[in-house]
């Protein structure tokens, strides 16, 4: 008797508890909304970039939506810091992991670009931190950095939230062989399905991906958005939200029942994703997401941050606000182009290391050109020229502008290379198209012609010195100046990486006197690189 009792009050509790009749109150239990903040590919844009975002700005935006909704989590996933502009990068990355902590960060992951100054560095970073890192897929983590976990559960409004981090694959190609001692990624999903579980055994109700893939094209039969990102969300399962990085688009979608979102890189946008959770099962009863543009104009700027940062801007002014030259129009780089063809700014580049050492050819890879010029760089000479460029009004340019083109502190190296090496580098450098890739060539000294009509490895039909004369694919042997990254083997140009090479100038003090020699430059291409079919 006294077990059929416990059986009925047991049933009895099944049946009322979900009218809330067992709530002290006597009401039912109101759903709990959980608000996660995030950023895409930040990469210490301390600043803003006309009129948008900046890190005292996007605080003060974090700020807001934290007091309307106190149940909130923010996140972003890998290159917060590297490739930075030297308000950052001048002084190891620094400013912008002390900025991230003032924003209220919870947790990030690792994307190529945290690994741009090796482990040592990194480390350093974790260490200044004052939120958590997390990886799933890297292999020997634990051995060389203290800190990381695959994935770690926070506790916002009574709900457990696991939140797994996830490293894109490729990601030793992407930076100097070594930078990533004994680490290497493994496959994404297995790895995120393995730490998803794991999550949810120590309690976690809800669980989140916080990615460095991205999106990196569109279907041409469907429409649909592309990429490592779209790949990984079809093949994962029992994920609420994934947030993606890395390639500057910005995206929303629901794929295999979770809620995927990707913001525009550099704070350009940031995503408020709200869960509505049951708070008695755990169970995501809705999910929405909204992109906010954060506007300068719109709010007052966080002034700790700004405090902060105002030693280093003294310092960085003292270098960087000298005007070196002047130019008549934008040296355009950004949405891919110098991934996918030549641009003037990749001719200046090239022509700058050719200028410098005398080579008779250039290359330099189109993914280390990181910002247009005149740059994001703000000067403290509010009398200066920096935007409306035209032949009658020039923009001025400050030594800040080609060190924040160039952030990697990367240097030229001048070897030679045969016609056959040469031929290699080329075939490898339009491998991926019609797809933007960092590695496609910016050149100088030389013109080339290719197709994509052909398979990977036959492409290129022709190679020349500008006046004609054929570079044939023999042994012949040409002066070549390339940077260090690149001559190390790095964006997969192993055909580079044989010994040889004499290391010169850092790539950004090159580019700077070729600009105070010329003084006065207009952007231009002229054919260097041409592509039919």
């Amino acid at each position: 008797m006294k077990k059929t009792l416990l059986v009925l009050a047991a049933a009895l509790a099944l049946v009322v508890a979900p009218m809330g009749l067992g709530a002290p109150d006597g009401a039912p239990r109101a759903p709990v909304q959980i608000q996660i903040l995030s950023i895409s590919d930040w990469h210490a844009q301390l600043d803003p970039i006309s009129g948008v975002g900046g890190a005292s700005v996007l605080s003060s935006y974090f700020k807001a939506e934290r007091a309307a909704n106190p149940n909130t989590l923010t996140f972003t996933a890998g290159d917060a810091y590297g490739a930075s502009p030297p308000l950052s990068g001048f002084f190891d990355e620094v400013p912008a992991v002390r900025a991230m902590n003032l924003m209220g960060f919870t947790a990030d992951t690792f994307g190529n670009h945290n690994f741009d100054r090796g482990l040592t560095h990194l480390q350093q970073m974790i260490d200044l931190a004052e939120f958590d890192y997390v990886s799933a897929n890297l292999r020997n983590m634990e051995d060389e950095l203290d800190g990381p976990a695959p994935w770690r559960v926070y506790t916002v409004g009574g709900v457990k939230v696991g939140v797994v981090g996830i490293t894109n694959p490729e990601a030793p190609s992407l930076v100097f062989p070594g930078n990533f001692g004994s680490i290497a990624p493994t496959d994404p999903v297995p790895a995120a399905n393995k730490a998803r579980a794991a999550a949810k055994k120590a309690g976690a109700q809800v669980v989140v991906a916080i990615t460095h893939l991205g999106i990196t094209g569109t279907d041409l039969v469907t429409g649909e958005r592309t990429g490592p990102l779209v790949d990984f969300a079809e093949n994962v399962g029992g994920f609420d939200v994934i947030f993606g990085d890395h390639t500057d688009v910005q995206y929303q979608s629901v794929i295999n029942n979770a809620l995927v979102v990707e913001n525009r890189s550099k704070g350009q946008t940031y995503s408020r994703t709200t869960l509505s959770v049951d708070s008695g099962n755990g169970r995501t009863i809705s999910r929405t997401n909204a992109f906010v543009q954060p506007l300068v104009s719109a709010v007052v700027k966080d002034q700790a941050i700004e405090d902060m940062l105002r030693p280093y801007r003294d310092e960085l002014a003292e270098k960087f606000d000298r005007v070196i030259g002047e130019t008549t129009g934008v040296f355009v780089r950004g949405s891919n182009i110098e991934r996918v063809q030549e641009v003037a700014l990749g001719n200046l580049v090239t022509d700058s290391m050719r200028w410098r050492y005398g080579t008779q050819l250039a290359l330099t890879n189109g993914g280390g050109l990181r910002a247009s010029m005149p740059s994001s760089y703000v000067s403290r000479d509010t009398t200066l020229t920096r935007s409306g460029c035209s032949a009658t009004t020039p923009c001025d340019i400050v030594l800040g502008d080609p060190f924040t083109v160039l952030p990697f502190g990367n240097i030229v190296v001048t070897r030679t290379v045969t016609g056959s090496q040469l031929w290699s580098v080329l075939e490898h450098g339009v491998a991926a198209m019609p797809s933007a890739n960092g590695r496609f060539p910016q050149i100088s000294g030389f013109r080339f012609t290719y197709t994509t009509a052909n398979a990977p490895g036959s492409r290129v039909l022709s190679v020349e010195l500008p006046d004609g004369t054929p570079i044939a694919r023999d042994a012949t042997t040409y002066s070549f100046a390339t940077n260090d990254f690149t001559n190390s083997g790095g964006d997969g140009y192993t055909m580079l990486a044989d010994g040889q090479g004499t290391s010169r100038e850092v790539m950004a003090d090159v580019l700077a006197a070729y600009i105070e020699d010329i003084f006065t430059l207009t952007p231009t291409t002229e054919g260097r690189i041409t592509r039919v079919g």
